[in-house]
């Protein structure tokens, strides 16, 4: 190599040494330089005397023993080091990009995700859905862009911002449409008919407005009778038949629609619906009547309001019967375990009554009641939930019969859903009325069907509580006694007149 001194000439007569050849990579001079010195043939330049250097036994032997193979396995791991480094340099590469093709679809779902938990998380704030809207959407960009940003990088993408900003975007609509079309699509929305001839409306000092049909005894007694539905929140249609029969017999009669039932006035605030405010409206009819006291006929949900309303008033009732009542209090029943008509249901309607209720519009619906009822009220009015509720209710309708009887009749007085969900749930948390009932000197009547989906130990809570009570078992009755057993009027027309 240029830089180092030439190597001396052998002299002919010297013997020459094997070369010890040289295991470096041999690199070539990437500019090599010629060299200038001419060769001059040894024979024709007389050289001195000089005596060589004798090799010594140990530099031969060191010659001698030079072994090529030996050399090998080092030149073997350097290039093996060599392609190990190589091939580590490409790995991470690729696991770079995996981790990228990985994280961009999780990204998409981890956005869409946090956008649902904006939105029910801002129902605990407030209930304007256009504002819940905004919150998604604005969670859904500002979770999925780092995300994506991360998983371009890893990608190895140039200009990653706007392509992340891009795809944020999309995914965004994406979840914006898809919601339009699922989740923010309304059901049927079936006009109020006209009420029918006879009906009247109460308005009455607690806000509500009461619609209600009455039949008027010729010559009425000072007491009148009141019917009060089941549900809470689903209304029979008009008087009762055993109503007009108690009409004839000197009694004027009234069956009306419960506040956020019927063709009564919906509330605005849905957690208006208590069972306190069943009980004040009730209350304020018996003003309105002018009416000291009150025969009240209470059947599945309508007894429970009549037990209520005995334990606030007990002044005010002359008489109270209780037909195939609710629970006297609910927290009797740990898990609530009183019965259930819908396990009773045929194959046929539990799909309808699933489907019904697995709509993604409903499914939302059904969490948003969960974190503010009102907010649910605003995605589902009540002009669609209503009739979504009445297609519900009529899957079970004649699961509350016994076997064979004959389907149950349908009318058309809307039932009300928010009263039904918010008045029940006020009522498990509504206080034991039992001790005030205890002291309660009230004549009553207790029927129940042998085939009442209620428990009989709700039924016997009633006699138990209520001094000098008497309960009534029916066979050939499930929960509707008062079109399935012919005794029911006999039975309530003695009782009355007793």
């Amino acid at each position: 190599m240029k830089g180092e001194p030439p190597p001396p000439h052998p002299l002919p007569s010297d013997p020459v040494p094997d070369p010890v050849p040289d295991h470096r990579a041999a690199v070539p001079d990437p500019d090599p330089v010629p060299d200038h010195r001419t060769a001059v043939p040894v024979s024709s330049v007389p050289l001195p005397a000089v005596p060589l250097p004798s090799v010594s036994a140990t530099s031969e032997s060191a010659v001698s023993n030079f072994d090529p193979a030996a050399t090998a396995p080092t030149a073997v791991s350097n290039v093996a080091s060599v392609e190990a480094r190589s091939t580590g340099s490409r790995l991470p590469a690729l696991t770079r990009r995996l981790a990228g093709g990985v994280l961009l679809p999780v990204a998409a779902v981890v956005a869409a995700v946090s956008g649902g938990a904006a939105f029910f998380g801002g129902a605990a704030v407030t209930a304007v859905i256009p504002l819940l809207c905004a919150a998604a959407l604005g969670a859904t960009l500002v979770t999925g862009f780092p995300l994506i940003l991360l998983a371009l990088g890893l990608l190895g993408i140039r200009r990653r911002s706007p392509v992340a900003a891009g795809l944020a975007g999309s995914i965004a609509l994406a979840v914006a449409a898809t919601a339009a079309f699922t989740v923010f699509r309304p059901m049927p929305r079936i006009p109020l008919a006209p009420p029918p001839v006879g009906v009247a409306f109460w308005d009455l000092p607690t806000g509500s407005r009461i619609a209600y049909v009455a039949v008027r005894a010729a010559h009425p007694r000072a007491t009148p009778v009141i019917f009060l539905h089941g549900g809470p929140g689903t209304p029979g249609e008009g008087v009762p038949d055993a109503g007009r029969a108690l009409a004839a017999l000197g009694f004027d009669v009234y069956a009306y629609d419960q506040v956020g039932a019927g063709r009564s006035t919906r509330l605005a605030d849905v957690t208006g619906y208590t069972v306190a405010r069943q009980v004040a409206d009730l209350e304020a009819i018996r003003h309105l009547l002018g009416a000291d006291k009150l025969i009240l006929v209470g059947r599945s949900w309508g007894g429970s309001l009549t037990a209520r309303y005995l334990a606030a008033h007990p002044e005010h009732v002359a008489k109270a019967v209780f037909v195939s009542p609710g629970p006297l209090w609910e927290g009797a029943y740990p898990g609530h375990d009183t019965g259930d008509p819908w396990s009773r249901l045929p194959p046929s309607q539990t799909r309808l009554r699933d489907e019904l209720a697995g709509t993604p519009r409903m499914i939302v619906h059904s969490v948003l009641m969960s974190v503010d009822p009102n907010a649910a009220h605003a995605l589902v009015p009540d002009d669609e939930a209503d009739p979504w509720f009445r297609r519900v209710m009529l899957t079970g309708k004649d699961a509350t019969r016994c076997p064979g009887s004959p389907p149950a009749p349908v009318h058309d007085n809307r039932p009300g859903f928010y009263v039904n969900q918010l008045t029940s749930a006020d009522a498990e948390r509504a206080a034991d009325p039992r001790p005030a009932l205890r002291a309660v000197e009230v004549p009553v009547l207790i029927l129940r069907g042998e085939c009442d989906y209620l428990k009989p130990e709700v039924a016997e809570d009633y006699r138990r509580t209520l001094r000098g009570s008497t309960l009534v078992r029916l066979a050939g009755a499930g929960h509707s006694i008062t079109t399935e057993q012919p005794r029911y009027l006999p039975l309530l027309r003695d009782f009355l007149l007793r």
